[in-house]
């Protein structure tokens, strides 16, 4: 079939590193101190910043609109935007204006979130693959006022091989996270050449080696704590029971970039080398502004990656 234009234009402009804008459970930081992080972000280098959404208070795609306006090049994309904060027809015509406004600076990542997502909105949660291809089919179906005209990326949010045939199907490619290099090259393998391939790689950057990994194993427990299959995808790659109930080193080192720039950059590239298109790095810090300060920081080191 061939790579189509959407996708040879997103992987042009994302390039193959972007990061993730750090963000608060607690408290939003302002609109002002947002567009600022994401004018040095620029300014460091990068070219792609992400954001994410849960259901409810936050609109990603809002806030995408606001920082696309306070940057000259960036372009950014949702990590992921949950079906369940709005109707297809909504999430298409949204979509299609930001990337009408901003020519290829946007790229719409879709997730279909958990089930007690689905329970806020009164909802059933079905199952994750066929309910993200009927939220994908419903997108273009007719709505009272139309949305413009116009092609966008989207990728879904996949971390099992259904969900990830799902997005080689209907979508311009997948966004799995937190994933080992082997799980990369798995998901290469199923999409074929032709889709976009954007993969999270959460990073812990201390030079306390033993504090970097500390966090790092923090970060992963945590990722096997929440709702979902993460702990089944693990053991289909290979890893063990004990390592994945003690968190062994194994799995820290497989699923996490921690430690020194050098270090992070060079877990990136495994995943670059493993055929992702472009790495989404995942900050392990819960304040925005450290979090801003540590990005700014690894980019000399991460921003001059090539695939």
């Amino acid at each position: 079939m061939g790579t189509t234009p959407v996708v040879e234009s997103a992987r042009r402009a994302l390039g193959p590193v972007g990061v993730f804008l750090p963000f608060s459970r607690t408290s939003a930081a302002p609109a002002d101190r947002q567009s600022e992080a994401v004018r040095r972000l620029e300014r460091a280098g990068y070219r792609a910043t992400w954001t994410n959404e849960a259901v409810g208070g936050k609109d990603a795609l809002v806030q995408l609109a606001v920082l696309l306006a306070a940057t000259e090049r960036m372009v950014f994309g949702t990590s992921i935007a949950n079906i369940w904060a709005r109707e297809p027809q909504t999430a298409h015509g949204a979509a299609a204006l930001l990337a009408q406004a901003f020519p290829d600076r946007f790229v719409l990542g879709l997730g279909v979130g958990y089930p007690h997502q689905a329970a806020s909105v009164g909802r059933e949660f079905g199952s994750p693959v066929g309910t993200m291809r009927d939220y994908l089919d419903q997108m273009g179906a007719p709505t009272q006022l139309p949305a413009p005209e116009v092609a966008y990326p989207k990728i879904i949010g996949a971390n099992g091989p259904k969900m990830l045939a799902l997005s080689g199907e209907i979508a311009d490619g997948a966004m799995p996270a937190m994933v080992p290099p082997e799980f990369t090259v798995q998901a290469r393998r199923l999409l074929g050449p032709d889709k976009l391939l954007v993969v999270g790689l959460a990073v812990a950057a201390d030079a306390d080696l033993e504090r970097a990994k500390e966090t790092a194993r923090q970060t992963v427990a945590g990722r096997l704590g929440a709702p979902g299959t993460y702990a089944a995808t693990m053991a289909r790659l290979g890893y063990s029971e004990q390592d994945i109930a003690e968190v062994s080193d194994r799995l820290v080192d497989a699923l996490v970039g921690y430690g020194g720039a050098a270090a992070i950059a060079a877990k990136v590239g495994e995943h670059l080398a493993a055929g992702a298109d472009h790495v989404l790095v995942l900050p392990s810090v819960t304040d925005f502004a450290d979090g801003v300060d540590q990005l700014e920081q690894l980019a000399p080191a991460l921003a001059g990656l090539s695939r």
